[in-house]
C-alpha cells in the first residue's frame, strides 16, 4: 500500500494479512483525507487516534501530512509490531508515534492525559463493536470537544443513533462497496 500525500507520499508500507484485516482502500483513503480537509482540518495542530489500528494507514496518512501526535491502537501484537516496523521504515520520529498492543477497551477504560482531536475507529467487521467503543470513548473523555470522529465500518450497518453518540454531529455517511464511512463532529 502506498501513501496518498503529505511528505511520505508514494512511500509504501507494508499491511497485514489474514481474518479481520483489510486496509482501506487508496479509493476510500483519498475520499477520507478530502472529507477531512473540506472541514479545514490542520494536521499539524491536531492529536490523532486510530482505534483498532491494522496496518495503521489512516494515523500514518495523517502523520505524512504534518501531525505530530498519533496514537495506535491495535490488540494484535504481530500488527502493532508491523505499525512499529512501517514507522521505523519512514523515519517518523518516535516522539510523534506511540503504538499500544493492548485491547482499544482496555486502553479506553481509563482517561487519557489529553482528549484526542481526529480519531479513527476501524473495528473488525462482523464484531458490532462500533456503538461500543464510541460510548467508551466519549464517557472516558478520550474525544475532545469539537473533534473530528470518523469510523469505517461494513456498509450494512447503520449510523448509530441515541446514547452519548446522540450528542454528536453526523456530517457525513457515505457507502464505498462493502464500506461504509461515518463522520461526525463531537
Amino acid at each position: 500500500m502506498r501513501i496518498i500525500g503529505g511528505q511520505y507520499k508514494g512511500r509504501k508500507i507494508e499491511t497485514c494479512e489474514g481474518p479481520g484485516y483489510r486496509p482501506a482502500t487508496m479509493k476510500v483513503r483519498e475520499s477520507i483525507f478530502s472529507m477531512l480537509m473540506a472541514r479545514g482540518i490542520d494536521f499539524a495542530q491536531v492529536r490523532v487516534i486510530d482505534m483498532f489500528a491494522g496496518s495503521g494507514s489512516l494515523a500514518i496518512e495523517c502523520l505524512s501530512r504534518g501531525t505530530t501526535e498519533a496514537w495506535f491502537i491495535e490488540k494484535s501484537s504481530k500488527a502493532a509490531g508491523l505499525i512499529r516496523k512501517n514507522l521505523n521504515e519512514l523515519g517518523v520520529d518516535k516522539r510523534c508515534a506511540k503504538v499500544v498492543s493492548k485491547d482499544v477497551f482496555g486502553v479506553l477504560s481509563k482517561r487519557p492525559d489529553a482528549p484526542f482531536d481526529l480519531v479513527f475507529i476501524d473495528p473488525p467487521y462482523g464484531k458490532d463493536l462500533l456503538v461500543s467503543s464510541l460510548e467508551k470513548a466519549l464517557k472516558n473523555g478520550w474525544i475532545a470537544p469539537g473533534a473530528l470522529v470518523l469510523a469505517e465500518v461494513e456498509s450494512l450497518i447503520d449510523a448509530p443513533e441515541g446514547g452519548d453518540i446522540a450528542e454528536m454531529e453526523l456530517l457525513t455517511d457515505r457507502e464505498y462497496g462493502q464500506t461504509r464511512i461515518l463522520l461526525w463532529r463531537n
